[in-house]
């Protein structure tokens, strides 16, 4: 299935469903996926007792509650173990965090995914992870997933429009099994006749049922008409003549011409030992090949087009609609203040209580004018460039008066931010990236994101220090630079009569000074 992680306030890039992940869990016990982009540790009950309890029992000073949350922030980074890197031979990466815990997350992170495919191929990535579960040279599919249930594991894998991962979590004790396994799975699957035959049913199926989810529609056609007649504007899952014509030869090239050991990190968090990941990945994956036949493969450069999509369908009671600007990639220095603009913003639901009273400003009006059921504001990242913006459902009659209200506030941030907003967006931001790494598996999977985007893994005080340079002018000159006068992309599902025109959409992405 693909996946969105929507910028519920921090998780700023990647990645559940919409945003082009797809999932697949082996393991017949459920374990959640989680993508976002995370950038530290801190253990449950420490969060708890540091961050959460900050109101004073005496009367209250102004900024004390902030100072005390600032201070528990920092204790937090003092506390988080070192990130171990190591290069094999063949290029392959070793990357893991030791936090002594009695389980671990041990996973292989991929430099190849969707974008890698053609038109003609597209969507064997995707295929390949289906197919990574069904049996190798020394496992049958029962073999093999008895043996996970037996050790009490998880094995899982999803691909997205960058990457491929495959990862099991495990008792720190299983490691070497988990690393045995997964070498496994991904260097000798048989890639039978038959059992491809009957996973084209199973992706079939897939598709249909990602069809009813209208907000992984929206998303699809957002990067359709974003990025059109470009590999990021094509599917993950690929089109259904694509999935009916795929055969072994596709997924054994797709494998030799991208599980190269320099595109491959081997990353490992919980209770696990770096000088024994290390003797592992040699024994494992120490014949990997480094090099290729001709010249590597490039990866195909995509460009932004503002543009739209509308489909509309006046028989759904509610319309889903997404607008975006052009971001830019992980590595940008643009990619902080964009991720507090992203937290300005916010997400709001008519679950929430105190609407009025939050700090998002498009949430207090949203609230006040019942102008919509739900929004989220998000921000999707890739090697070179993103998508940030926002995705909406409304009432057929609130479309328009949602849609300006939105653009106001954007164009409030490149004009008229206020510097006690920008603060309390840093610390909102600082503290749920902290708040969202709880546990082996987030963890595991942040060190395999930022070893694949920036070839290693960013220290939480480095971080942090990035966050608070962060200012209300920074803030208006990057919204300035991103945001105002720009051609947005805007993708709409269901009734969307009261959508305006794109050419008034346009007119909104600027101020006339009178």
């Amino acid at each position: 299935m693909l996946h969105h992680c929507f910028a519920r306030v921090t998780a700023q890039i990647t990645c559940f469903h919409t945003y082009g992940v797809a999932l697949r869990n082996v393991s017949f016990s459920n374990m959640a996926a989680s993508l976002r982009c995370l950038f530290g540790f801190a253990g449950r009950d420490f969060i708890r007792q540091k961050l959460l309890k900050t109101r004073p029992t005496s009367k209250p000073i102004l900024g004390w509650n902030r100072y005390r949350t600032s201070q528990a922030a920092s204790q937090v980074v003092l506390n988080v173990p070192e990130t171990k890197v190591t290069p094999l031979e063949n290029g392959l990466r070793v990357a893991s965090e030791d936090s002594g815990l009695s389980t671990c997350t041990v996973g292989l992170w991929i430099d190849a995914g969707s974008r890698y495919e053609n038109e003609k191929n597209n969507g064997t990535a995707h295929f390949l992870e289906h197919m990574a579960f069904k049996g190798t040279k020394k496992r049958s599919q029962l073999d093999l997933e008895l043996e996970i249930e037996n050790m009490g594991a998880h094995l899982n894998a999803y691909t997205s429009r960058e990457q491929t991962v495959y990862y099991a979590k495990a008792f720190s004790k299983d490691l070497p099994r988990a690393v045995e396994i997964l070498a496994d799975i991904v260097q000798n699957s048989t890639l039978g006749e038959a059992e491809i035959e009957r996973e084209r049913g199973v992706i079939l199926r897939e598709m249909q049922e990602v069809e009813t989810n209208l907000q992984e529609v929206v998303f699809d056609y957002l990067h359709a008409t974003a990025y059109q007649d470009t590999a990021l504007g094509r599917t993950i899952l690929g089109p259904t003549e694509n999935i009916k014509s795929i055969n072994r030869n596709d997924l054994v090239e797709y494998i030799t011409t991208h599980y190269k050991g320099p595109r491959i990190v081997l990353a490992a968090a919980g209770g696990v030992s770096h000088n024994q990941l290390i003797d592992l990945a040699k024994y494992h994956f120490g014949n990997l090949p480094s090099t290729y036949k001709g010249d590597a493969p490039a990866m195909p450069p995509c460009r932004f087009t503002g543009s739209e999509i509308r489909v509309r369908d006046d028989k759904m009671p509610l319309a889903h609609i997404a607008i975006a600007i052009e971001a830019v990639g992980w590595s940008h220095p643009d990619t902080i203040p964009l991720m507090v603009a992203n937290t300005l913003i916010g997400n709001w639901d008519r679950s929430f209580g105190g609407g009025v009273n939050l700090s998002s400003k498009l949430a207090q009006m949203t609230c006040q004018g019942n102008l919509c059921h739900s929004f989220q504001s998000f921000n999707t990242c890739y090697t070179d460039t993103g998508l940030w913006g926002l995705y909406m459902v409304c009432e057929p009659n609130t479309i328009e008066d949602m849609m300006h209200f939105t653009q106001t506030e954007w164009m409030r941030l490149c004009t008229s931010v206020t510097e006690s907003e920008v603060v309390r967006a840093k610390n909102l931001l600082k503290t749920n990236m902290l708040l969202q790494l709880d546990g082996s598996t987030p963890i595991c999977e942040d060190i395999g994101r930022q070893m694949l985007c920036y070839s290693r893994r960013i220290p939480l005080p480095e971080l942090e220090a990035r966050i608070d340079a962060i200012n209300a002018k920074t803030i208006k000159d990057v919204c300035t630079r991103y945001i105002y006068d720009k051609c947005p992309a805007v993708a709409a599902v269901g009734p969307i009569e009261q959508l305006p025109d794109y050419n008034r959409i346009r007119s909104g992405m600027y101020w006339l000074r009178t």
